[in-house]
């Protein structure tokens, strides 16, 4: 039998690793945004500045996993924490949405193609690559320690991933096929799935087989 005493030291453990997630998450988008909306900028790229400013709105979701784990110690609270940051993830989630949602359109309407940049499909390689594992890991202390809203903000990272995919696909078909509109149409697809993890959130219908 494990003591209720033993129980709660492995939460702690599991809750720094949270952090430590959660802090990776932040400081990576962060740096991403920076690489993306310069190399953009330089470039030309409305596809690449629109990909920082995605980053930028995502590291506020692991913003807001940061305040939530950092009380976690305050036990008759963890409840109520909980179903406040879900809430704010899921805030996020319609942010997220609506950002790209517009950034499609515009670019659709106005053919903005994605310039050539090989630091932008730099960019979106090591994303691909570094974006799945740090959401698995995630979905794995939230699973432990029974967070709906960290599963939430797991889900954020795997958009982050799907928009890393789509920048590549639209900067590699621009300039081999010259497909201007796949970047800004594959990222109009995505804002409905986006949307429904937000609604999800907002109404504590994720993580119904992770966190048990």
């Amino acid at each position: 039998m494990v003591s209720a005493t033993e129980q709660e030291l492995h939460r702690v453990e599991l809750v720094r690793l949270g952090l430590r997630l959660e802090y990776l998450t932040v400081g990576w988008n962060l740096a991403e945004a920076a690489v993306a909306v310069t190399a953009g900028w330089l470039a030309g790229s409305i596809a690449l500045v629109g990909f920082g400013l995605d980053s930028l709105i995502e590291s506020s979701s692991g913003a807001v996993l940061l305040w939530r784990l950092r009380a976690d110690a305050a036990r008759e609270r963890r409840e109520l924490l909980e179903a406040r940051a879900l809430k704010l993830v899921g805030a996020s989630f319609f942010l997220l949405a609506a950002y790209v949602a517009f950034d499609a359109v515009k670019s659709l309407m106005q053919r903005e193609a994605p310039e050539q940049s090989y630091i932008g499909i730099a960019l979106a390689i090591v994303s691909l690559i570094v974006m799945p594992l740090l959401a698995r890991a995630k979905r794995r202390v939230a699973a432990q320690i029974e967070s709906r809203a960290m599963h939430a903000d797991s889900r954020q990272t795997d958009i982050c991933a799907y928009l890393s995919a789509i920048l590549l696909g639209g900067l590699v078909l621009n300039v081999w096929l010259g497909w201007w509109w796949a970047d800004p149409f594959a990222a109009l697809v995505m804002a409905p799935v986006i949307l429904k993890e937000g609604w999800e959130a907002l109404h504590g219908e994720t993580c119904s087989e992770a966190c048990h």
